[in-house]
């Protein structure tokens, strides 16, 4: 085997997945302009939907359209351009 065919010595990777959450704060990571782009889909869809009793657990967003959705149910599995705004974070400079 010539020296140029060996591979580079791996380094260990923990697969381990942590069972504990973690607490994050989304505040310091999201661009303002995806924040107010969640709060207006919300907005919007309370003023169109003024009787619904159902809390939506928060907005995903695709981070370069903007365009999202209200995820209700379930923890949200986003696509690799998308984020997740949780609703007590849209909800905090509402009112």
């Amino acid at each position: 085997m010539y020296t140029s065919q060996h591979s580079p010595p791996r380094a260990s990777v923990d697969t381990r997945v942590n069972s504990r959450p973690e607490h994050v704060d989304f505040s310091a990571l999201l661009d303002p302009s995806l924040l107010q782009a969640a709060r207006y889909i919300y907005r919007t869809y309370y003023e169109v939907h003024p009787d619904q009793v159902q809390r939506p657990l928060g907005v995903a967003l695709d981070r370069f359209t903007h365009r999202g959705k209200l995820i209700f149910a379930g923890k949200p599995i986003l696509l690799p351009q998308e984020c997740f705004v949780p609703v007590n974070q849209i909800e905090t400079d509402l009112y």
